[in-house]
């Protein structure tokens, strides 16, 4: 029992450690005791305002904790939704601009198996179609495609860092800027590096089988077809 489709200004904090201000999509849940006919609603958006509308990737427990204690409950669940914001610069003018990406916090805390926590990002890139490279005489077939890519690990990662193994994983990473030098370059760039949706998850996967704290994944990764 509880609430979800909750708006809520928030501050997210970044790898480097300062925070940047956006509006999460939350829901927040317990399971309800079987001796009590119903539960607080007020508690939750309660437990929500005293959390002081910090997300950060190593105290996403408390929240959960807070409800638990207030709600007398033994599990609780809580979800936030938000846009994530990074600034990138173009790769050869070096033009700034910002790029959104949607990102997710999937919090379980259980009174006696301790807290589960799933991160997930989901990444614009570019793809190129290997297919249709090899049977072009001249360029070849691009779209765009969006990678999301969820993860458990044995430490805190930073929002940023998954993004960043999504994009290495596709033809090209997106920019908001982009000069005729940075046109040239990203073309060029996918032209050479061409992949199904199949190799993006295989090259998501490689890098999350290598990396020290992931201990769990799940990459889906879709392609909207533009010929």
């Amino acid at each position: 029992v509880g609430i979800k489709g909750l708006r809520f200004p928030v501050e997210v904090r970044e790898k480097s450690g300062s925070t940047q201000r956006t509006v999460a999509t939350a829901a927040l849940t317990v399971d309800l005791p079987a001796h009590l006919k119903g539960t607080h609603m007020s508690r939750f958006v309660e437990a929500l305002n005293e959390q002081g509308g910090i997300l950060d990737v190593n105290s996403v427990e408390n929240l959960p904790r807070n409800l638990l204690a207030r709600l007398s409950a033994k599990r609780a669940h809580v979800e936030f939704q938000f846009p994530f914001f990074i600034s990138k610069a173009a790769p050869v003018s070096g033009r700034m601009g910002v790029v959104d990406y949607e990102v997710r916090f999937t919090v379980d805390v259980d009174a006696d198996k301790g807290c589960d926590f799933v991160l997930t990002v989901m990444v614009p890139v570019a793809t190129l179609c290997p297919c249709s490279k090899a049977i072009s005489e001249r360029g070849a077939h691009n779209q765009r495609g969006t990678v999301t890519y969820s993860v458990r690990s044995s430490s805190p990662i930073a929002i940023e860092e998954l993004i960043s193994i999504a994009e290495r994983s596709a033809s090209c990473e997106l920019y908001s800027v982009l000069k005729r030098p940075d046109e040239k370059a990203v073309t060029e760039r996918a032209y050479d590096n061409p992949v199904f949706v199949e190799d993006v998850v295989r090259n998501v996967a490689a890098y999350s089988n290598a990396h020290e704290k992931i201990t769990w994944y799940h990459i889906e990764v879709e392609n909207f077809e533009s010929i």
